[in-house]
């Protein structure tokens, strides 16, 4: 990676530290619970978590017996979960990459992709068409065939219902897309400041259609707002989508 981390690098290099207060992270263990149903895999199997961010998940899944390799943008949640996976005393393997380009040596029994771990959020340089594309492409390719995917997106019904007029017309919400451009406070060495950041929407639709090109198999398409998720249908106001699917065999 460069020297200057791209935006939401810098985010969450800032956010980390005051990440375990958002209220969504008080129902790890409920997740959890409806991760380890879906994926219904023995203990020592491999699962890649990306957009591991403080390794809330990843560290509970090495609890109970699994291997896991948590890759995430930033490198400041990279070192709140090293500090969580040692207080918790499990091994967690950890990578500092974009999700667009991790180079993965190995291949997994599973993988999620939770909470808006990289799915969604748009750097500066992002094409906001391809971006997704490219991140299941890559899981594809780290994933056995027959392997399963969990994954939250942003849901793009809620991001259409709430934006405005006035959005479009200052750019700050591009309905072709489905992106939102806004800035958000973040604390430096040089004081307070506003980073400008973009993050992607997506409707259940156009996710199995992405899913089906990058090789998977959509299983189910659920509303999947962190912290809350029953399998229900996807709700026009939730904050997420989920998709369960399963990796296909090549050609």
């Amino acid at each position: 990676m460069s020297n200057q981390p791209e935006e939401w690098a810098q985010f969450f290099n800032a956010h980390a530290v005051k990440y375990h207060e958002e209220p969504f992270t008080k129902a790890t263990g409920e997740e959890l619970k409806f991760i380890l149903e879906e994926l219904s895999l023995p203990e020592g199997s491999k699962i890649l978590d990306v957009g591991c961010g403080t390794g809330r998940h990843a560290v509970e899944l090495a609890k109970h017996g699994y291997k896991v390799l948590g890759v995430d943008i930033s490198e400041g949640m990279l070192e709140e979960a090293r500090r969580l996976a040692e207080k918790a005393g499990v091994q967690v393997e950890w990578l500092q990459s974009d999700a667009t380009q991790m180079e993965l040596e190995q291949q997994f029994d599973a993988a999620i992709c939770l909470c808006e771990g990289a799915f969604g959020l748009l750097n500066s340089g992002d094409d906001p068409l391809t971006h997704e594309l490219n991140i299941l492409k890559r899981i594809h390719r780290a994933l056995y065939p027959g392997a399963k995917l969990i994954l939250t997106a942003p849901n793009g019904l809620r991001k259409i219902r709430h934006a405005t007029k006035e959005q479009v017309e200052l750019g700050e919400f591009d309905p072709g897309t489905i992106t939102e451009s806004f800035k958000l406070p973040i604390e430096t060495d040089h004081g307070d400041q506003e980073i400008a950041l973009r993050e992607r929407g997506f409707v259940p639709s156009e996710l199995r259609l992405m899913f089906t090109i990058a090789g998977f198999a959509v299983d189910a398409v659920y509303g999947g707002t962190a912290g809350a998720w029953d399998r229900a249908p996807v709700g026009l106001d939730e904050m997420e989508v989920m998709v369960i699917s399963t990796r296909q065999e090549d050609g």
